[in-house]
Protein backbone atom coordinates (compact mmCIF):
# COMPACT_ATOMS: atom_id res chain seq x y z
CA UNK A 1 0.00 0.00 0.00
CA UNK A 2 2.79 2.68 1.03
CA UNK A 3 4.27 2.08 -2.69
CA UNK A 4 1.13 4.13 -4.21
CA UNK A 5 1.60 7.29 -1.98
CA UNK A 6 5.80 7.35 -2.87
CA UNK A 7 4.83 6.71 -6.52
CA UNK A 8 2.05 9.76 -6.61
CA UNK A 9 4.90 11.90 -4.56
CA UNK A 10 7.27 10.86 -7.20
CA UNK A 11 5.18 11.83 -10.18
CA UNK A 12 3.93 15.48 -8.10
CA UNK A 13 7.71 16.06 -7.60
CA UNK A 14 8.70 15.19 -11.30
CA UNK A 15 5.67 17.77 -12.88
CA UNK A 16 7.08 20.11 -10.73
CA UNK A 17 10.01 20.24 -11.42
CA UNK A 18 9.37 20.22 -15.64
CA UNK A 19 7.01 23.34 -14.65
CA UNK A 20 9.79 25.09 -13.22
CA UNK A 21 11.63 24.07 -15.65
CA UNK A 22 9.10 26.23 -18.33
CA UNK A 23 9.47 28.87 -16.33
CA UNK A 24 13.30 28.79 -15.96
CA UNK A 25 13.89 29.06 -19.85
CA UNK A 26 10.99 31.66 -20.27
CA UNK A 27 12.86 33.65 -17.38
CA UNK A 28 16.62 33.05 -19.75
CA UNK A 29 14.63 34.36 -22.43
CA UNK A 30 13.28 37.73 -21.31
CA UNK A 31 9.66 36.27 -21.02
CA UNK A 32 9.95 35.47 -24.83
CA UNK A 33 8.59 32.61 -26.26
CA UNK A 34 10.50 29.87 -27.84
CA UNK A 35 9.81 29.58 -31.52
CA UNK A 36 9.31 26.15 -31.82
CA UNK A 37 6.34 26.69 -29.27
CA UNK A 38 4.71 29.39 -31.56
CA UNK A 39 5.71 27.08 -34.61
CA UNK A 40 3.22 24.02 -33.24
CA UNK A 41 0.39 26.00 -32.08
CA UNK A 42 0.12 27.97 -34.93
CA UNK A 43 0.26 24.92 -37.53
CA UNK A 44 -2.58 23.56 -35.01
CA UNK A 45 -4.23 26.46 -34.82
CA UNK A 46 -4.41 27.44 -38.61
CA UNK A 47 -4.22 23.47 -39.72
CA UNK A 48 -7.33 24.42 -41.61
CA UNK A 49 -6.45 27.54 -43.42
CA UNK A 50 -3.84 28.50 -46.07
CA UNK A 51 -0.67 28.19 -44.46
CA UNK A 52 0.76 31.58 -45.61
CA UNK A 53 -0.98 34.60 -44.40
CA UNK A 54 -2.88 32.32 -40.99
CA UNK A 55 0.86 31.47 -39.31
CA UNK A 56 2.41 34.29 -39.93
CA UNK A 57 -0.59 36.47 -37.79
CA UNK A 58 -0.59 33.43 -35.45
CA UNK A 59 3.25 33.85 -35.10
CA UNK A 60 2.90 37.42 -34.77
CA UNK A 61 0.03 36.87 -31.60
CA UNK A 62 2.05 33.73 -30.54
CA UNK A 63 4.42 35.99 -29.67
CA UNK A 64 2.99 39.01 -28.18
CA UNK A 65 0.58 36.77 -26.09
CA UNK A 66 3.39 34.86 -24.10
CA UNK A 67 2.51 31.96 -26.06
CA UNK A 68 -0.97 31.50 -25.75
CA UNK A 69 -3.00 30.53 -28.82
CA UNK A 70 -6.42 28.67 -29.16
CA UNK A 71 -5.93 25.18 -29.08
CA UNK A 72 -7.31 24.37 -32.59
CA UNK A 73 -8.99 25.64 -35.83
CA UNK A 74 -12.38 25.47 -34.29
CA UNK A 75 -11.11 26.62 -30.27
CA UNK A 76 -12.90 29.40 -29.02
CA UNK A 77 -10.41 32.88 -28.84
CA UNK A 78 -11.64 33.58 -25.21
CA UNK A 79 -9.21 30.70 -24.24
CA UNK A 80 -6.73 33.44 -24.56
CA UNK A 81 -7.84 36.83 -23.98
CA UNK A 82 -4.60 38.74 -25.10
CA UNK A 83 -5.19 36.45 -28.50
CA UNK A 84 -8.58 37.46 -28.79
CA UNK A 85 -8.54 41.34 -27.64
CA UNK A 86 -5.25 41.97 -30.68
CA UNK A 87 -7.14 44.47 -32.93
CA UNK A 88 -5.51 45.99 -36.67
CA UNK A 89 -4.74 49.39 -36.12
CA UNK A 90 -6.62 51.00 -38.84
CA UNK A 91 -9.56 48.83 -39.10
CA UNK A 92 -10.19 47.68 -35.80
CA UNK A 93 -11.25 43.98 -36.66
CA UNK A 94 -9.43 41.04 -35.03
CA UNK A 95 -6.08 40.66 -36.00
CA UNK A 96 -5.24 37.12 -34.86
CA UNK A 97 -6.54 34.53 -37.15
Amino acid sequence: MKAIPVALLLLVLVAAAASFQDLTVAADNGGAVPDGVCDGKCRSRCSLKKAGRCMGLCMMCCGKCQGCVPSGPYASKDECPCYRDMKSPKTQRPKCP
